[in-house]
């Protein structure tokens, strides 16, 4: 079976992600809300799909910004079906706003969904599952570990071999400190 570090590389789409992003340790809370959210959006899905879309996201959902996409009413909603830029689908547009909501209580009680995620930390896959579907809406065991692999919380992300590897065992992932 073919890796993402095999197939990544010179892709126009998946190359910088994979170059840049995937498996790096993400500690700002607009970038986890964003990458929660793509997560959730690829769902039955390709991530070349998501990737396409990403731009569209960021406008349809303010660029990330956690308090605005929290507050957003049936008018947004509205909005989100009607726009073809994103995936519309009404469970995952509702997982969103309700999942930013939530973001806003853990920062209340941990500083910021990165501390929340580092409270939790070290925890075996299946833990953060339960953990995460006791918090979140749409987050499966699927979502939930690429979102953690993607973000530097668990190992996998990328071959031992791959080059990308070593530059981000050089930015301490919390997977590899703990």
């Amino acid at each position: 079976m073919a890796h993402y570090c095999d197939l990544a590389p010179g892709h126009p789409w998946h190359g910088p992600y994979h170059q840049e992003e995937y498996g790096f340790p993400v500690g700002d809370d607009t970038a986890l809300f964003e990458r929660l959210v793509l997560e959730i959006n690829q769902a039955g899905l390709s991530w070349l799909t998501v990737l396409k879309k990403r731009d569209a996201f960021r406008r349809a959902f303010d660029r990330f910004d956690i308090d605005r996409v929290a507050a957003f009413g049936d008018t947004d909603r509205a909005r989100l079906l009607a726009d073809a830029g994103i995936i519309r689908n009404r469970l995952k547009i509702e997982a969103v706003i309700h999942n930013a909501s939530v973001i806003q209580a853990l920062r209340e009680e941990y500083g910021s969904f990165a501390g929340w995620l580092d409270h939790h930390h070290p925890l075996p896959l299946a833990d953060w599952v339960k953990l995460f579907r006791r918090t979140f809406r749409f987050t499966g065991p699927e979502i939930v570990g690429e979102f953690l692999m993607s973000t530097g919380y668990l190992p996998g992300a990328h071959r031992d071999d791959c080059p990308v590897h070593q530059r981000i065992l050089a930015c301490r992932p919390a997977w590899h400190t703990a």
